[in-house]
């Protein structure tokens, strides 16, 4: 492997202006600048990144912590992050916790020795490990969708109460009345928020709220498979749920059909989430759709902002969630 020396040896200057070339740290003239880069394109050298973190105190990496690799939704919102991070020029470490509080404590503590720029965060749930390991990362940090308390990050998020309240809202409007909830796992907040805006919406339009039609999962297929088994087993038969992610309303609507029910004429399902997978469910998955690419976008971006400044003060984005009407939704049967 070709060195700076070996680029200046050839080009005929010293190892300096070769490093003036690489970083533009000063004027070179253009016949030495030509020479130079002819060279390092002859010798095929590649510039040595740690050497140019060390001296610029920046590495141009930021790490990012999803807790689920095989959710969609996780997918589609790191494209957003990776299209705006490439575009100003970092590279993102992706870490995949699997779910578990100590996998990411151990990622926030590897990044922080890879002496990353930034860290973008979406945790498995509420822990107190890694709430201490993030509080004493020295890193700017970004909290996308799942708000952890009592630690300063900036925020982006869609707003889960008003996407539970659509949902709600969406089958109550098709007169049901007998409307189930099917909720994540409790420990998150984003889970909790949409079950508050699945009350409200009950309570809203003189509904009692039934504990006999809440579930809760993990956020997959099966785990939706298993809440709706449990339901359609139960005392009090809804004609609608609301299923608080896709994958695991996709999970519900197999289950569904396994009791020998038609989506929507025998049971109407409402997803969250909108992600692309849901357009081809059978049938097509009616849904809250979160801006998914936006919200990497605006992670990237404060992320980026606050590396450059931190003394900025703290930014809480909450976008707002839409209602996608397909084909799993319809009025409730006479």
């Amino acid at each position: 492997m070709s060195t700076i020396k070996d680029v200046a040896l050839q080009a005929q200057v010293s190892v300096t202006t070769v490093s003036h070339v690489v970083n533009g740290t000063r004027f070179v003239s253009d016949a030495a600048r030509q020479r130079v880069q002819q060279a390092i394109e002859e010798l095929r050298y590649v510039p040595s990144a740690l050497a140019r973190s060390l001296k610029s105190n920046r590495t141009h990496t930021v790490g990012m912590m999803i807790p689920n690799s095989s959710n969609p939704y996780f997918a589609e919102i790191i494209r957003g992050i990776e299209d705006t991070c490439y575009e100003a020029g970092f590279n993102v470490i992706l870490c995949n916790s699997d779910d578990d509080p100590l996998k990411q404590s151990t990622y926030v503590r590897l990044l922080s020795e890879k002496q990353v720029d930034g860290l973008i965060v979406m945790s498995s749930g509420a822990d107190g490990e890694l709430l201490d390991t993030l509080r004493d990362a020295t890193m700017p940090q970004v909290v996308v969708d799942r708000e952890i308390d009592d630690l300063e990050a900036d925020l982006v998020e869609v707003n889960h109460e008003a996407g539970g309240v659509i949902a709600t809202e969406h089958l109550l409007s098709l007169g049901h009345r007998r409307i189930a909830c099917i909720a994540g796992p409790q420990t998150l907040s984003s889970a909790r928020q949409r079950v508050l805006g699945y009350h409200r919406a009950l309570r809203e339009a003189g509904l009692t709220v039934d504990d006999r039609l809440l579930r809760s999962a993990d956020f997959t297929s099966a785990g939706g498979h298993a809440a709706m088994a449990s339901l359609l087993d139960g005392n009090v038969q809804p004609t609608a749920v609301f299923v608080s992610n896709d994958l695991m309303a996709i999970g519900a609507i197999c289950a569904a059909a396994s009791h020998g029910l038609r989506i929507p004429q025998d049971l109407s399902v409402i997803g969250f989430d909108d992600i692309a997978l849901s357009a081809y469910s059978n049938p097509p998955l009616t849904t809250v759709a979160q801006p998914k690419h936006r919200t990497g976008e605006l992670a990237a971006q404060l992320l980026m902002q606050r590396i450059a400044d931190r003394g900025r003060a703290l930014q809480r984005e909450i976008l707002q969630p839409s209602l996608t009407v397909r084909q799993s939704t319809g009025p409730v049967a006479p």
